[in-house]
């Protein structure tokens, strides 16, 4: 998976979003194409249009491999002119999809710009406020620097993950986690009986009142809910008889989903809160619907239950409260509570989003082996390995599979008796997949659900949730990632993911064979087609029943020669037109339930 080194953000923007579009088939890039070989490499040639590429292997055969696409014989090299070309081709109806991701893209790439200005200064900055060394970056709120440091990174699958939609750069400086900035929340107050929901209870002492907010006239009738700035004007208009409070309140920082804010003076309580805003997609809108509040705490207590019968991980597997929210019915009117375990104080505790992020020394990851594990950043991977997946196929066997993807799930690592202590920890729970069938004496705790696409009558739906969450973004990414860097041969650490998935798989017996034969063995993996279901297509062209779990499918790096004697995967390369397990002929299908 080395990359290309280019010059220019653009340059680095256009190489990304063509391997996109090259991994998720559209126009027919890669199934209705053929390969060539020319003087200066290979070549897709797909009717008219003609892309650089190399090998890949992470979730695609092929990913583009200079920043141009032929259309013609004329050489398109800016973005803007790629997608125009491309929208020109399209489907009529879905032209208007091709020029609002043009769209996204030149905010991306503003986005990057601005990175690129600041990222010293950014480093700086966390330099002087929680030490030059992160691997002693102790603490809840110390572990903000971690979200910091991951905002600058790209994703593993989406291009133009740095981008979101409709915010300037002065918006971004001001309240995105990658200038790592504190900012005051406004309150709003709100009728008592404009809640829908309110499992809130007992208001935590630092929740204002509204005599604190210089709205105490309002005590009796109006309850104090907190907004985020850049949604107050929304969230007032989306609520009859709402006052905002004259002053802000309450100081917060962003942690990597911006939308949640940690509380500086006590950095355990976070506030989720909606955003007028859409990141991974322009119809990935970060505001909160309703039901995915209930969903989250729900999907907490399933997993608390799962806990209480599963004794080996009681004190290694870690979970914020999401128990706490309210909402008035509207999706720009919510708040979560989110608070975090006691006893984190001396712990590092890091987001795995962050941990190939370049800190003020060296890698995150790097810097975290030298103090934990000596000095060696492959046998940090192998302990998480170790417990991710022991936890996951744990899961996996008890019939459901969590969207604990990089952002939501933490490493904690402190050291006990003079030994280094792993832990995990994870937060926002909305979206499992489970499967009715087999979930067995833990149904009871699956009642309180509300979206019917979480349930299935068959393993498909958590194993393409286990593949492309666990498997792609928490694990492989990294696999990939280390070796890029050269800690590592791909070869070592592909080889001891399979191992490590070999263990799990068959710790669980046979309800692991859903998960034994559609991703150990399977010849063709699902891979998130979030640039077709998010921006290009609208939800009725693209048959996405959930954005994020909406898949075209890539080849199986775990057969990679070498670790199983098996040679890359071969349906769907080029030169073949082939239709997917359970999709249609442009290669993507719905989630299966």
């Amino acid at each position: 998976m080395s990359a290309v080194r280019l010059h220019t953000a653009a340059e680095q923007l256009t190489l990304r979003v063509l391997g996109a579009l090259l991994r998720e088939d559209v126009l027919g890039l890669r199934t209705q194409s053929l390969l060539e070989q020319r003087a200066d490499g290979a070549w897709l040639r797909a009717g008219t249009l003609a892309l650089p590429v190399r090998p890949d292997g992470f979730q695609s055969e092929w990913t583009a491999r200079l920043p141009l696409l032929l259309a013609d014989g004329r050489e398109l090299t800016a973005l803007d002119d790629v997608l125009a070309h491309l929208a020109e081709l399209a489907d009529p109806q879905d032209r208007d999809g091709y020029r609002g991701f043009a769209e996204e893209c030149r905010q991306t790439l503003a986005t990057m710009e601005l990175h690129e200005a600041v990222h010293g200064q950014v480093l700086d900055l966390l330099a002087l406020r929680h030490g030059e060394h992160p691997a002693h970056w102790e603490g809840l709120g110390a572990s903000l620097a971690f979200d910091t440091l991951a905002a600058f990174l790209d994703h593993p699958v989406y291009p133009t993950a740095r981008g979101r939609s409709g915010l300037s750069d002065a918006e971004l400086r001001q309240y995105a986690p990658e200038f790592h900035p504190s900012f005051e929340l406004r309150w709003l107050a709100v009728p008592a009986g404009a809640l829908a929901v309110d499992t809130l209870g007992e208001r935590p002492a630092w929740w204002p009142t509204l005599e604190r907010l210089g709205l105490g006239e309002l005590t009796g009738t109006h309850l104090p809910l907190p907004v985020h700035p850049l949604s107050t004007a929304d969230a007032l208009a989306a609520t009859p008889g709402a006052v905002l409070a004259g002053p802000s309140y309450l100081e917060v920082v962003p942690t990597l989903s911006m939308r949640t804010v940690a509380l500086v003076e006590h950095p355990e309580w976070h506030l989720k809160l909606p955003l007028a805003t859409a990141t991974l997609g322009l119809r990935n809108r970060r505001t909160i619907k309703p039901g995915v509040l209930e969903d989250g705490a729900a999907g907490q207590r399933l997993i608390e239950a799962v806990l209480a019968r599963e004794p080996r991980f009681a004190e290694r597997i870690l979970h914020a409260d999401e128990q706490g929210y309210a909402h008035t019915g509207h999706e720009l009117v919510a708040v979560l509570t989110r608070r975090y375990p006691a006893g984190l104080e001396r712990a590092v505790t890091v987001p795995l989003a962050s941990l190939l992020a370049e800190a003020p020394d060296g890698l995150v990851i790097d810097l975290l082996a030298e103090r934990f594990y000596g000095g060696s950043a492959l046998a940090l991977y192998r302990a998480l390995l170790e417990l991710l997946i022991d936890w996951q196929t744990a899961l996996y066997g008890l019939g459901f599979a969590l969207e604990s993807h990089q952002q939501n799930t933490s490493l904690v690592l402190d050291t006990v008796d003079g030994a280094t202590r792993l832990r995990l920890l994870y937060k926002d729970n909305d979206g499992p997949r489970v499967n009715s069938a087999r979930i067995g004496e833990l149904a009871a705790h699956t009642a309180d659900f509300t979206d019917p696409r979480t349930f299935s009558e068959t393993d498909r739906a958590i194993t393409d949730l286990f593949t492309t969450i666990t498997g792609h973004l928490c694990t492989a990414s990294l696999a990939f990632g280390l070796a890029e860097h050269g800690r590592a041969p791909l070869e070592e650490t592909l080889g001891l993911l399979r191992e490590t998935l070999e263990h799990g798989v068959e710790r669980i017996g046979p309800a692991g064979e859903g998960l034994r034969a559609g991703l150990l063995q399977a010849e063709r993996l699902p891979v998130k087609a979030m640039v077709t279901a998010g921006s290009l297509l609208s939800k009725e062209r693209s048959g996405a029943a959930d954005i994020n779990k909406h898949y075209t499918s890539g080849p199986n790096y775990l057969l990679r020669e070498g670790l199983r004697g098996a040679g890359p995967a071969g349906a769907g390369v080029p030169g073949t037109v082939a239709r997917e397990a359970d999709g249609g002929a442009d290669g993507t299908r719905a989630d299966a339930r």
